[in-house]
């Protein structure tokens, strides 16, 4: 298995695998579920970054089970979805973004896989950030395909649950962001750290804290994601469907042995 699917908000189910089975990973830093299934021939796990239902908060996601239980299956390529704000009047809501760098504000203390002692420390290069070649192929899929996307972009990340406040935005937008979410980071930080090529499809679910004047809740951020659903899986599964047997893109190049996972599941 070297394909996956990372579902954020409103993404809970892909609707398109079959002979869909569910695995629980038992890793170092917890159990970690996934659906595994097929889709023309390929084996693709699926895993609800929230939980099956959005039952679990930004700030209290397990990235790194979740990551670790990736690794483990074999996964080499990560799919991932989020829902974002916009601070950037070019990315209007209902539009993709495929995000080409980001800025880290969360204050979590997982961060990496290598937290000293018997897991060492490593310092890895993220001058690109997210995989060149999903990118490519995501952006010219979404073309393609019609949607309005932008490529690239630079995403900020908060801890959550919270939304952010107007004059949060304003800093963001003075530091170069283009939208803001809760889960991408420390996500595509642990993806890279294990070799994984990773990129996301970014939906913008809405305007930013004090870009509008409305008031943001959860109900609007869910009601987009789940009325663009079909276009999300249209788009993952080309490009999963896509994707050549060999990466060429250097994701895994710098990635370091992790032993502590044990084999695979």
């Amino acid at each position: 298995m070297r394909l996956a699917i990372i579902g954020g908000t409103g993404v809970y189910d892909p609707g398109v695998l079959s002979g869909v089975r569910e695995v629980n990973v038992e890793t170092v830093y917890g159990k970690a579920g996934a659906l595994v299934g097929t889709y023309k021939g390929q084996e693709i796990a699926f895993m609800a970054r929230h939980g099956y239902g959005h039952t679990v908060p930004p700030h209290l996601i397990n990235y790194r089970a979740n990551i670790a239980a990736l690794k483990m299956l074999g996964v080499e390529r990560v799919i991932a979805t989020s829902a974002v704000g916009s601070l950037n009047t070019a990315m209007p809501p209902g539009s993709f973004v495929f995000m080409d760098q980001f800025i880290d504000f969360a204050k979590s203390e997982v961060r990496t896989f290598f937290d000293g002692g018997d897991h060492g420390v490593v310092h890895t290069d993220y001058t690109t950030p997210y995989c060149p070649d999903i990118r490519a192929r995501l952006i010219e899929n979404a073309r393609q395909m019609g949607f309005v996307a932008s490529d690239g972009g630079c995403y900020v990340c908060t801890d959550g649950p919270r939304f952010e406040t107007p004059a949060e935005i304003r800093m963001f937008r003075i530091l170069g962001g283009d939208v803001v979410g809760m889960t991408g980071v420390p996500e595509v930080v642990l993806a890279r750290e294990a070799g994984m090529c990773y990129a996301s499809i970014a939906m913008v679910t809405n305007w930013a804290a004090g870009i509008s004047g409305q008031p943001l809740g959860h109900a609007e951020v869910v009601e987009i994601m789940q009325a663009n659903g079909e276009k999300l899986r249209r788009l993952m599964m080309a490009t999963l469907e896509g994707l050549g047997s060999e990466r060429t893109c250097g994701c895994g190049r710098d990635a370091h042995p992790m032993p502590w996972l044990g084999t695979e599941a």
